[in-house]
């Protein structure tokens, strides 16, 4: 009887980790392609759609800007409604909003793409608790590969919708409402997780509790930092790369080949960079190479465009590893998963405020300068400071103190 009894905890164990699996797949799945696929068809929903630059600008900077907003928002949507349905709740958000920015009205776009950026918003800050409560052992490896699907995904979604709209009399509005299919598969195979009871909150000694709250903790700015600079390094390669190539005499048709070379070379980098991850206990050698990496292919962009493909490859190794590290610090710098959910999203918070300011300013300063150089040089220096962020942040320590 106790071999049966043993044998049926390893196998209700086996059950939870796989369906802990599975839902991390899925939400990753829906992370990115509900954002990035408008950039492919942004010139046929402005015409559609009568929208001057300016609006049009703002219509793909919306959901950065509510990522801002309302990542902060998240852990106390967690703690009142329970991990398991916060995500539910989150993932009904975004598939809303896909199906709502497809809809006949341009009010429907606004509105839709809003709760597009609040849905992925609460839903980046809460993947990197579910995977602090269900992979405590292996946060690093699950990060990457998590993150090395939602790059697929993206990539894969960059990819289609144009095919896709060329295709149908609906256009661009089927295009980008079909990616709501795959918000509904999530939400029927996590429906389950519903009927979860909402998690305990986890009890501490006394002298941690004034000490849990990343906003007055050292580390907790330091990790922040570090989320904001390399939210800086991707988005500006991602709003900016093709224009730069192409004024350096790039084709148009290469710089799109090189933006997908980009987009799959980094997800390579997630994976390889989660599996090296487990290896250290400190994370400063890998948060650091990865940072010097950026501030190299900046500095390269900007002095030897000649080597431009090279410059691609060396961010995108850099990009794929920054994100790993940084969305992994969540869960390796708390004790718990509700402190991993705060730490989060403070730092999503602060990084996608850097992220909707980074891509502006940099193309102000090309407009006043007529140059890609000033603005290149910029952003390296600012990835130096990533540098040092990726110093502090990648020591083997947890809000609470050392462990």
């Amino acid at each position: 009887m106790p071999v049966l009894s043993s044998a049926s905890r390893t196998e209700d164990v086996g059950l939870r980790l796989g369906a802990g699996f599975l839902g991390v797949v899925l939400i990753a799945v829906n992370l990115r392609v509900g954002f990035v696929t408008v950039g492919p068809l942004l010139g046929e929903i402005s015409g559609d759609l009568g929208l001057t630059a300016g609006q049009a600008g703002l219509l793909t900077g919306l959901p950065l800007a509510m990522f801002a907003l309302f990542s902060p928002v998240a852990p106390a949507l967690a703690a009142r409604a329970g991990l398991d349905r916060a995500l539910w709740l989150s993932l009904l958000l975004l598939t809303a909003g896909i199906l709502g920015r497809s809809a006949p009205a341009e009010a429907a776009v606004w509105l839709g793409t809003a709760a597009i950026g609040v849905g992925i918003a609460f839903l980046n800050v809460l993947l990197p608790s579910l995977v602090k409560r269900e992979f405590p052992q292996r946060v690093s490896q699950v990060t990457g590969l998590y993150s090395a699907i939602q790059s697929a995904a993206a990539a894969a979604g960059s990819a289609l919708v144009v095919p896709v709209a060329a295709a149908s009399p609906a256009g661009w509005r089927l295009a980008l409402g079909v990616w709501a299919g795959v918000g509904l598969i999530a939400l029927a195979v996590l429906a389950p997780w519903l009927r979860r009871a909402p998690e305990a909150p986890v009890r501490r000694p006394a002298r941690a509790v004034s000490a849990r709250s990343p906003w007055g903790s050292a580390l907790g700015w330091q990790v922040t930092g570090f989320m904001g600079l390399q939210s800086v390094a991707f988005y500006v390669f991602m709003a900016w790369l093709p224009s730069i190539e192409r004024s350096h005499g790039v084709p148009a048709a290469a710089a799109g080949a090189h933006m997908g070379l980009f987009l799959m070379s980094g997800v390579l980098a997630s994976l390889a960079t989660g599996a090296l991850m487990e290896r250290f206990a400190d994370q400063r050698p890998v948060a650091v190479g990865a940072a010097v990496l950026a501030a190299v292919a900046y500095t390269g962009l900007a002095l030897a465009p000649g080597l431009m493909l090279l410059w691609v490859l060396v961010g995108a190794v850099s990009c794929g590893a920054l994100i790993v590290i940084a969305l992994s610090l969540f869960s390796l710098r708390s004790s718990d998963p509700a402190q991993a959910a705060a730490l989060s999203g403070m730092a999503q918070s602060v990084g996608y405020a850097l992220a909707a300011l980074a891509p502006g300013a940099v193309g102000a300063l090309y407009d006043l300068t007529g140059s890609w150089r000033v603005p290149l040089l910029l952003v390296a220096a600012a990835m130096a400071g990533l540098c040092v962020t990726a110093w502090f942040a990648g020591r083997d320590r947890v809000l609470d103190g050392p462990r």
